[in-house]
């Protein structure tokens, strides 16, 4: 639109045109200056003012505006036109040392007036004459800065550099302590050692008790066929004596899995020739044989006379005696070939799943059968615990008296109560409001001792449908408890029978190093000499630290595992 004539109309006049930009010389003049300004604000030289001989300043307008040299298409600087310089003076005299940049600053300004170079070549040797005097300092700083840049820049997700010291509540806790030793399969074993093709018979295991000991009678029976060379059948479980039951080996185990793992070490077949089968295998006495069992010399005759046996092993073998190939099949056997079959599995998952996370396993045993087998006396129980002790001790199992029982409780014999097991579980800096899973069997006496402190508690029938427990076999309510044990993010062991041995066994194998066994004897050895409270609470931290810190504890079998150290 054009502006409307009249009396009150301004007098058009001409549009000033843009100042042009400042030569290349007079803004390298202004970086020397810029340059020295920096120098004296890290603390090099004088204020430019006062020693320069020629300070150059600059007006803008507008006065917020900064001058800065974007690139155009062509190479060339593209200045914006509303800057606009209106003075250079000259002031201050005298000399001084300038710094490397402002020298070489100033000098490119000093051929540009001799020369005449247009701006972009003007720009760019002055570019490169700095960047030669200068290219350390600027790469100095981001070489040792780069480190605190990338910690600064790094997510919050990504591990940082270092850990700050733990706090004091937390290095209390036995977990955080620094290992020095741990146990880890061996690798000797690993590799197949196939046993001679011709075959000197068939053999099968019978195990008797309880599900771990089941798997303890089994792991011995692989190492035996592969030292009588037998071909091993599927074992045998006799559990109808100890849980009223019947239950075998393909109830819980995976039966394909374990003939498939053992391959290349021992033979295991499920079915054997009819003329064999026809007959009942002829029964090989050793289950009550103590120390080494010679089976080469005591079995292997009735093997080869036979050609079908059946056997207990032997009980506390001497396994280190046995050869190579006998050990590495104990190992792979006991260790790499057993898993729950699918049905048992898939409920395991289910109780797994159901328990809050993180959570500590505790194998705790005070039933009135254990507390009966250990002939120990107990004083502070209540009337019910002591008639079910009673009634489970039977005529042969009398509590010990006198010096005899005092000597007994002072090995570590006697099972700890669930008060004793929260008092050390305390001591050990583990929080009173960790969850826990109680691996237990049925009867579990004076369990309020426990749950007044830790109130976190699960167990099996609080968590699986009341219908699926009560119809579970006793072996399968073990073989729950021994699954959530092993994958738990800690275990805790009260009593050192089967089940830890094997637990704690198959936790080393998959790294989880959490695992401790509570000191028995040290708990009987303290507390018999007098101390109590915190006293005692110390001397139970520093009796489980050492053994913690140092791998002990775990009696892990020597020929499947090695200590490592850190």
């Amino acid at each position: 639109m054009t502006a409307s004539s009249g009396t009150g109309a301004a007098a058009s006049s001409p549009v000033p045109a843009p100042a042009s930009p400042p030569s290349a010389a007079l803004r390298l003049r202004a970086l020397a200056s810029a340059a020295s300004r920096a120098s004296f604000a890290c603390g090099v030289g004088a204020p430019p003012e006062f020693e320069t001989k020629a300070s150059i300043r600059w007006s803008f307008s507008p006065p917020s505006a900064v001058w800065a040299l974007p690139r155009s298409r062509h190479g060339g600087p593209t200045p914006r036109p509303v800057r606009s310089p209106v003075a250079v003076t000259a002031s201050g005299s005298g000399d001084r040392r300038r710094t490397g940049d402002e020298r070489s600053l100033l000098a490119a300004a000093a051929a540009v007036d001799q020369t005449g170079a247009s701006d972009g070549e003007a720009m760019s040797s002055a570019v490169a004459t700095w960047w030669a005097h200068s290219r350390l300092r600027v790469l100095l700083p981001v070489v040792f800065l780069a480190p605190a840049i990338l910690f600064l820049l790094s997510p919050p997700s990504s591990r940082p550099f270092f850990t700050l010291p733990a706090t004091r509540e937390e290095s209390r806790v036995i977990w955080a302590q620094r290992r020095v030793v741990e146990w880890r399969p061996c690798g000797w074993w690993r590799t197949e050692m196939p046993a001679p093709s011709r075959r000197n018979g068939y053999i099968r295991i019978d195990c008797y008790g309880g599900l771990n000991q089941l798997r303890r009678d089994l792991c011995d029976g692989v190492a035996v066929a592969s030292l009588l060379n037998a071909s091993m059948v599927l074992p045998k479980f006799e559990v109808a004596a100890y849980w009223n039951e019947s239950s075998g080996f393909a109830d819980v185990f995976d039966v394909d899995y374990f003939i498939e793992q053992t391959r290349g070490y021992v033979e295991v077949v499920k079915d054997i020739p009819e003329e064999i089968a026809s007959k009942e295998p002829f029964k090989v006495d050793c289950s009550k044989r103590k120390g080494h069992f010679d089976y080469v010399e005591t079995v292997l005759p009735a093997l080869l006379e036979h050609h079908y046996i059946s056997l207990t092993p032997a009980i506390s073998q001497r396994r280190d005696r046995n050869p190579s190939n006998a050990k590495a099949s104990y190992c792979q056997g006991c260790y790499s070939a057993l898993r729950l079959n699918m049905k048992v599995e898939i409920k395991a998952i289910e109780l797994f799943q159901a328990i809050p996370k993180p959570f500590l396993s505790l194998h705790l045993r005070f039933e009135p059968d254990m507390v009966a087998y250990s002939r120990c006396v107990y004083t502070g129980l209540s009337s019910k615990s002591l008639t079910a002790i009673e009634a489970a001790r039977g005529e042969d199992r009398k509590a010990l008296t006198g010096d005899a029982a005092y000597l007994w409780r002072n090995r570590g014999k006697c099972p700890l109560t669930p008060s004793e097991t929260a008092f050390m579980l305390k001591a050990l800096g583990i929080p009173t409001d960790t969850n826990i899973y109680l691996a237990a069997g049925d009867g579990l006496m004076e369990l309020e001792g426990f749950t007044s402190i830790y109130k976190n508690i699960y167990t099996k029938s609080s968590l699986l449908a009341h219908e699926d427990f009560e119809r579970m076999h006793g072996n399968t309510k073990a073989a729950l408890d021994y699954y959530v044990s092993v994958n738990s993010d800690a275990y805790v062991a009260t009593f050192f029978g089967n089940m830890d041995k094997m637990v704690t066994a198959m936790r080393t194998m998959q790294g989880l190093q959490k695992t401790l066994v509570l000191s028995r004897r040290a708990y009987a050895n303290y507390t018999a000499a007098g101390l109590a409270g915190e006293q005692l609470a110390k001397a139970m931290w520093d009796a489980h630290l050492e053994e913690y810190i140092m791998g002990k504890g775990s009696a892990l079998p020597e020929q499947c595992f090695c200590d490592f150290k850190l």
